[in-house]
């Protein structure tokens, strides 16, 4: 995949995840898409990213703005930087009680890309950041 490519890729699961539209964002993926979780965790495949997506949905209304994409030589790796704008709609695990709360935090996601598909998605958004910035 060239790095156009790549970057177009990453700008339609953006702009899919901007537009609530889970299924969308999932049929760029391959069956056995990595998520790389920003506490750590790793999860395989498209349904545990399915399970993902309702949950942060049950939790937050959030579009990404400020984004910029980039991809590297060769575009088999690829980058989103972003700004999480939203509210807090319901508590989440490690974070405070939901009280209706606006945010704006830093963020930014990994991919790999191969045969047209994400392969790999890596959260390196800061928990912290986000718990801060809800109390």
């Amino acid at each position: 995949m060239s790095e156009p490519e790549a970057r177009e890729l990453v700008g339609r699961f953006v702009a899919a995840f901007n537009a609530g539209d889970h299924e969308a964002m999932l049929a760029l993926l391959s069956d056995d898409v990595a998520h790389d979780l920003a506490d750590g965790r790793r999860e395989i495949g498209r349904d545990p990213f399915r399970w993902f997506l309702g949950l942060q949905a049950r939790h937050f209304r959030e579009t990404w703005a400020d984004v910029a994409v980039m991809a590297g030589e060769g575009g088999g790796r690829a980058a989103a930087e972003f700004t999480r704008r939203g509210t807090y709609l319901a508590a989440a695990d490690g974070l405070p009680p939901a009280s209706g709360q606006r945010y704006a935090v830093a963020a930014g996601l990994f991919f790999e890309v191969d045969d047209g598909l994400i392969t790999r998605v890596s959260d390196y958004s800061s928990l912290a950041t986000l718990a801060a910035a809800l109390r």
